[in-house]
């Protein structure tokens, strides 16, 4: 099977600056990948292209084709949104603080250390190099920190952590040396740099400068009369200089006059007596506070067309200012934490607000006052995932305590169940779609109504434990968790809720338990290196042990309960044969799973043992692979019968992880540890000192902290939908969603010479549809099959599907399925299903474990597109209750 990477769930946001399109794609960094969200269709997806490191900065080009993502190793890609490929790549030397493509679209400014630089755009042509730099401007004494356009691409303003912003000239003016105009005063970092422009001249008149101590500077432009000094550079000296308070450093003055020969006389950039810049001075008009000490101001942006501006602090407080007058509109609080981006969409009626320590993302429509959207995902890891039996949700359970429901089609989490005291280690999802179960470490398991979204029954025990596993049987009505610290299995009636029965056996944690698809039997795995089959119903307590010479981690039923695995600290995959209890395989899987080599590893990672074993498996939906991982950046997929392995699936390659790299750098280091963890970063000083606090206690004390609050490259848990299409693998970085390529369509099932597209269309032309799809089955062509579905008329479809041999029938249903999503044909569709199970009901029956797949995405289809009906129907009927209401009481 050919999975390719689909989607991220559980993590809408992880740090960095988030764009809007003009057509209203929310665009954020996750990592090292990015997400865009469409928030007119309501759905996000995950780009499958990857960064070196975590995304810091990003920036979409103004027509929303080209997307800039610089990571923290300072490497740049520049991707095209609608393809989702890489165009071109870059690496500056320093470190980028802000980004920006200039309104134009033609050229980029990248604000890298102390410099600020401007380059041309690269386009969709072919180039050596396509980043060509244009001008660097080295005037600032400390890093720049923001910066912002004009809005005719000629001048930019920035601003640094040296307590200054500058106004700088893009385009060289003939000869003249242009000096930047300097803007003082302030007395903390500038955070943001915008330009307000006049609406009658539609030329710059405003300057706004926001600082981080919570100030706003408002700078005033003013026409003077002066004397233009061409000796001295082009200097501009008023002839009547103005108050002291309000005079500022003037800086210089364009010619207003093209000069022969010039770039920018025949790009026409300037005109003549258009240079905002000449005659005249820019003064402080007013000086405003926000008012939140001690916090911090984090995150600003600007509208021009609404003259508005946003400011978000570092107490989760966010404000809405009309400017330049200053009159709050809005002043509420979102969190607790930080708010680490804040920016405005093109319309200016929706705000998007970023909360990294939270993954939090919300956008709110500030007129309304009303949420357009609000995501949030765990901030700890994900520890356990779980499909709903139509495969259409994806619960998901973190360290966080939280425990997620989420749509795979959209990719939104709409519920989130908050009760537990302590980290969530189980799902299961019971047969009847709305019921979800949920094992803790406070000692509780929980089940969820997920139709009125709320707990309405918890399971617990005598005593205090800490449930690490958990099971139910295939009718609901015994739920089975495993313990953590007694080595028991606790046994409870769904219905009652209470304590049926206590397993005991075990001399070690239960990690694994699951319940015989087939029958009644419960089996579990521990680390006292036994693998146990309990019959719970009929009080029997172990009916059989499989041992093993290494501790049992885990252990899965293969769909039709005829096969059980499970993996063991030595490496090794074990499959047994519940029903005589014999060792039927054994996989070999060091080699395969073997982790890189973490920051303090003394040995390496050849050498080393650590994280050499499996620590989740899954099977396929048809039982003939199996998919296996633990703490590595891989995901095995093995083929049981012969017992190789068929592809490797790398999650990651975020250096920003540990554990990534199998070989580490050694002038990294230092006699203090590996110079990657030494923080020297104390740009916010509250936070600059808790990290060095955070970071000694960790290092110094044995047993906290192993690798100082960088998370290690790992896989949790692997789950496969009941469809068979996709898998979910729980990592650091959020859940990754694997689908099978719809891409890879030729694999022909019954192939000759005269099978050919052609012989298909000629049976279509000789109005013989039966043969033309039979042919199209034969030859594995998607849009060939769909053709001949169309072709058939509704009258024929009973005897075209009674004509299909079996072995085609499996295609035919995973065509259907897809056609059911996609086509408006819905009664012609519905048709088809019906006469296809009518015409090949016992031959399904009997061979149900092939086409359980095929038959799971056939249901999920349907049972959506009933879902999509009722809600519309429901909203018709209702509206139809009020007009006729309405009508009567007139």
């Amino acid at each position: 099977m050919n999975y390719r990477f689909q989607n991220l769930l559980g993590a809408p946001y992880r740090g960095g600056n988030v764009a809007i399109t003009s057509n209203n794609l929310l665009i954020s960094p996750v990592g090292n990948r990015v997400t865009v969200t469409d928030l007119v269709k309501s759905q996000t997806v995950t780009l499958p292209v990857q960064s070196s490191s975590d995304i810091c900065r990003l920036a979409v080009s103004p027509d929303g084709v080209f997307l800039l993502t610089v990571d923290g190793n300072n490497r740049c890609l520049l991707i095209n949104l609608h393809r989702h490929v890489v165009l071109h790549r870059i690496s500056f030397k320093h470190p980028v603080n802000a980004l920006a493509f200039s309104p134009c679209g033609s050229r980029i400014a990248v604000a890298t250390g102390k410099l600020l630089q401007i380059w041309r755009s690269p386009g969709f042509k072919k180039e050596f190099f396509p980043f060509e730099l244009i001008r660097t401007f080295a005037d600032f004494d400390d890093k720049v920190t923001a910066l912002n356009w004009s809005p005719d691409s000629m001048y930019i303003l920035a601003g640094s952590k040296d307590l200054t912003a500058r106004l700088f000239s893009v385009n060289k003016i003939g000869v003249l040396k242009m000096k930047p105009f300097l803007f003082l005063g302030h007395r903390d970092t500038v955070v943001g740099t915008f330009l307000g422009i006049d609406k009658k001249t539609n030329r710059v008149n405003m300057v706004y400068t926001i600082t981080r101590d919570c100030y706003m500077f408002s700078w005033e432009w003013s026409g003077v009369e002066g004397t233009l000094h061409e000796s001295a550079g082009g200097s501009w000296e008023p002839d009547s200089p103005g108050t002291p308070e309000r005079e500022m450093e003037c800086g210089n003055v364009v010619k207003t006059k093209k000069r022969k020969g010039s770039d920018d006389a025949k790009d026409g950039n300037l005109e003549e007596n258009g240079g905002y810049l000449s005659g005249g001075k820019w003064g402080l008009l007013r000086k405003d506070c926000f008012n939140q000490a001690p916090a911090k101001l984090t995150a600003c942006d600007y509208h021009r067309g609404l003259d508005m501006m946003v400011v978000g602090f570092s107490n989760g407080v966010f404000g809405l200012y009309r400017l330049p007058d200053f009159v709050c509109i809005h002043l509420l609080s979102i969190s607790r934490e930080k708010i680490t981006t804040a920016v405005f969409n093109e319309a200016g009626n929706w705000l998007t607000f970023g909360c990294a320590k939270l993954g939090q993302l919300l956008v709110w429509e500030w007129r309304s006052e009303s949420y357009v959207l609000k995501q949030q995902g765990h901030y700890y890891d994900v520890t356990c995932v779980a499909y709903s039996p139509d495969s259409q949700l994806l619960a998901t359970g973190a360290d966080d305590n939280k425990v997620k429901v989420w749509t795979v089609s959209s990719g939104f989490c709409f519920v989130t169940f908050s009760e537990h005291t302590n980290a969530v280690t189980a799902l299961h999802f019971m047969a009847s779609n709305h019921c979800l179960l949920s094992a803790s470490l406070d000692g509780t398991v929980r089940a969820w109504d997920l139709f009125r979204y709320r707990n309405f029954r918890t399971f617990t025990t005598p005593s205090s434990r800490q449930f690490v596993s958990l099971a139910a049987d295939q009718s609901g009505e015994v739920i089975c968790a495993g313990t953590l610290d007694s080595f028991e299995i606790f046994v409870w009636s769904m219905k009652t809720g209470r304590l049926l029965d206590i397993l005991s056996g075990h001399e070690g944690p239960v990690h694994g338990l699951m319940f015989s698809p087939t029958n009644e039997i419960l089996a579990s795995s521990s680390w006292d290196r036994t693998v146990r089959l309990w019959d719970v119903f009929e009080g029997k307590g172990a009916v059989e042990t499989f041992p093993h010479t290494h501790d049992v981690l885990t252990l899965v039923y293969r769909p039709d309960g005829r096969q059980l695995a499970c993996s063991t600290l030595d490496g090794q995959i074990h499959f047994w044969d519940p029903i005589d209890g014999l060792l039927m395989y054994t996989i070999e899987g060091r080699r395969d799973i073997s982790s890189g080599r973490l920051q303090k590893d003394r040995r390496s990672a050849a050498n080393s043992t650590s994280g050499k074993y499996f620590t989740t498996l899954c099977y396929s939906a048809d039982g003939s692979y199996i998919f296996a991982a633990g703490r590595s950046k891989f995901i095995c997929m093995y083929d049981i019968a012969d017992q190789v392995l068929l592809r490797r699936f790398q999650t990651t390659c975020n250096l920003s992880l540990d554990g990534v790299l199998d070989l580490l750098n050694s002038k990294n280091m230092t006699a203090d540890g590996p110079l990657e963890l030494i923080d020297d970063d104390v740009s916010d000083t509250e936070e600059g000192v808790d990290k060095q606090i955070r970071a000694k206690l960790d290092y110094d004390l044995p047993g906290t902290g192993a690798n100082r609050g960088r998370p290690v490259v790992r896989t949790k848990c692997l789950r496969i939908a009941p469809t068979g299409r996709s898998f979910a693998a729980a990592t650091a970085e959020g859940v990754l969603v694997y689908s099978i390529d719809e891409s890879f369509i030729f694999d022909p099932a019954d192939l000759d010479i005269d099978v050919t597209p052609e012989a298909v269309d000629a049976a279509l032309n000789e109005d013989n549809p039966n043969t033309a799809l039979i042919l199209s089955l034969r030859l594995n062509e998607d849009a060939l099959i769909k053709k001949c579905i169309f072709a058939v008329s509704p009258v024929d479809i009973p005897a075209v599907a009674s004509s299909i041999p079996y072995r085609y029938v499996q295609r035919l249903i995973e065509a259907i399925a897809d056609l059911v999503e996609s086509c408006p044909h819905l009664e012609f569709i519905l048709r088809w299903c019906q006469e296809l199970c009518k015409a090949n009901g016992n031959s399904i029956q009997q061979n149900s474990r092939n086409l359980l797949p095929a038959l799971k995405s056939l249901q999920k289809a349907i049972t959506r597109i009933h879902q999509d009906l009722a809600d519309t129907c429901s909203s018709n009927e209702y509206m139809l209750r009020y007009l006729c209401s309405t009508s009567t009481t007139k």
